[in-house]
């Protein structure tokens, strides 16, 4: 485990962490316990394999990139749906991770503890061993069905690193977007976009 930067409350202020008063290569632990990155992840993709409604079989893709100067590896990962007319239910027994992107799929990484809150639409994911700082990495996600309904559909992304009480880092908004067969057309397959 790498070393950790003890602040205390007053000098526990954004400005502090984002400065260079601390080294890049340690994460930071506050007096309560708190773990913190020193460089957050970085939501780099997210795709789909089919993007039209009603279909089955479809996979849904979240890459991240943790740096090298994150200061602690990837510990846990939360997928919340935010937006969407459909309430998504995934199977869970067949998530995936492995390094590298969708389409260069490196060796598969280990997890445990994958978790669905319906109430809050969100997917838990431990991974086992923690993710070591500069990997890219990407996780898959099997609906069980695509949403029945056309739109937009926006995935909450947060990354936390290991400790009994680790930060979470909020990496941004996935964004899928689904169609009526005869407008996906009109798109190819796979087509994605990122929130800002």
């Amino acid at each position: 485990m790498r070393p950790r930067v003890f602040l205390g409350a007053a000098i526990a202020s954004i400005s502090l962490i984002e400065g260079c008063l601390l080294s890049p290569t340690q994460a930071i632990q506050l007096p309560d316990g708190t773990v913190y990155f020193a460089q957050p992840p970085r939501l780099v993709e997210t795709t789909t394999t089919y993007n039209e409604v009603y279909v089955w079989g479809a996979t849904y893709y979240f890459t991240i990139s943790l740096p090298e100067n994150a200061g602690e590896g990837l510990q846990r990962l939360t997928i919340n749906q935010r937006e969407g007319v459909d309430h998504i239910h995934f199977d869970l027994n067949d998530s995936v991770a492995f390094e590298g992107k969708g389409s260069g799929r490196g060796e598969k990484l280990g997890l445990k503890n994958i978790v669905s809150d319906p109430k809050t639409r969100t997917v838990s994911l431990t991974f086992d061993p923690p993710v070591s700082p500069g990997q890219t990495i990407t996780i898959g996600l099997k609906p069980w069905q695509n949403p029945r309904n056309t739109g937009v559909y926006l995935f909450g992304v947060t990354a936390f690193p290991p400790g009994e009480k680790s930060h979470g880092q909020f990496l941004g908004f996935g964004r899928l977007q689904f169609y009526n067969h005869n407008d996906s057309l009109f798109w190819p397959r796979g087509f994605y976009g990122i929130w800002p």
